[in-house]
């Protein structure tokens, strides 16, 4: 997949609060759809649609144990996100902008 259509993926993801806050949770290490609810005043329904567009961004992995769904963050995709991200901030916090996107500062 071209690297722009899916970091725009992760993105959309992204933009919506809830999403934002879980995977902030995610950040601290793997969990259990129900110690993510504790933080949201939405059902179990609301957080399995916001961790399916987390899913399917690539963002967040999940993994059945017993009854419950173990939500975590997909490391490969965070990676690629944070170099995408200081690529950006490279090349507009350098003078020479148009030398090289791709190269890092």
């Amino acid at each position: 997949m071209n690297e722009t259509i899916e970091m725009a993926q992760i993105f959309k993801a992204l933009a919506d609060e809830n999403r934002l806050k879980i995977v902030q949770l995610l950040s601290c290490g793997s969990l259990c759809a129900c110690k993510i609810l504790e933080s949201f005043e939405f059902s179990q329904p609301a957080l399995s649609q916001h961790m399916k567009v987390l899913i399917n961004a690539n963002v967040v992995k999940g993994e059945r144990q017993g009854n419950w769904m173990h939500y975590s963050l997909n490391e490969d995709t965070m990676e690629r996100l944070k170099e995408f991200v200081v690529e950006i901030l490279c090349a507009s916090l350098s003078a020479g902008c148009g030398s090289g996107v791709n190269s890092r500062c």
